[in-house]
Order: C-alpha cells, then sequence, then structure tokens
C-alpha cells in the first residue's frame, strides 16, 4: 500500500490517502503562530495499518516547516508528541503545563 499525506488548507486538515483513497484526516484551526490539531480520524478499513502514526507525523513535520508551533487538543496527536519527544519543541511552553507535557 503506497500512502501520501497532504494539506487541505481549504478544510483545515491533512489527509492521509492509501494508494489514492482518502484514508484518514487530522483536522485543524490555525491559532496564531500555532496550529491547534483537534480531530484525527482513519477510516475504519484502514485502521491497524498504522496510517495515523503516518499522517501525524507528516502532519508535524509539515508544521514545523512552516515555522508554526503545535496546540495537540486531539488526543492521538498529543499521545503521539508524549512519545517522540522530538516534537515536544514544537508545543509552546506555556501550552506544555497547560496539557500535561514534560516542560
Amino acid at each position: 500500500m503506497q500512502t501520501r499525506v497532504q494539506d487541505n488548507p481549504d478544510l483545515h486538515r491533512f489527509e492521509i490517502y492509501a494508494d489514492d483513497a482518502l484514508a484518514g484526516f487530522a483536522v485543524y484551526e490555525p491559532s496564531g503562530a500555532n496550529r491547534a490539531f483537534v480531530h484525527t480520524e482513519i477510516d475504519s478499513s484502514y485502521e491497524g495499518k498504522g496510517l495515523a502514526k503516518i499522517l501525524v507525523k507528516e502532519a508535524l513535520d509539515a508544521t514545523r516547516d512552516e515555522k508554526l508551533g503545535v496546540l495537540p487538543f486531539c488526543p492521538f496527536v498529543h499521545r503521539y508528541v508524549e512519545k517522540n519527544p522530538e516534537y515536544l519543541a514544537l508545543v509552546p511552553d506555556w501550552a506544555r503545563e497547560r496539557m500535561g507535557l514534560p516542560t
């Protein structure tokens, strides 16, 4: 299965495609110098294939490339940041404490 992730700014979400079929998305809201991730969803026919991890990693990488911070309100994005400390620096200091992330 080939995957690709792309930003769909009109819908405020990153989308993951599996063999050219939309398999899921991560919804965000622009928030000043930050991007607030609020929901991640993978189609049930693609669950358990690791697509959510690919989607979130690429969404966070794109956000970093755009020099934006990350507000991980989505539980999946929050857990991903916790488990992958290289992304912790994307979360502003003030938000880390409020979200229970290491400071």
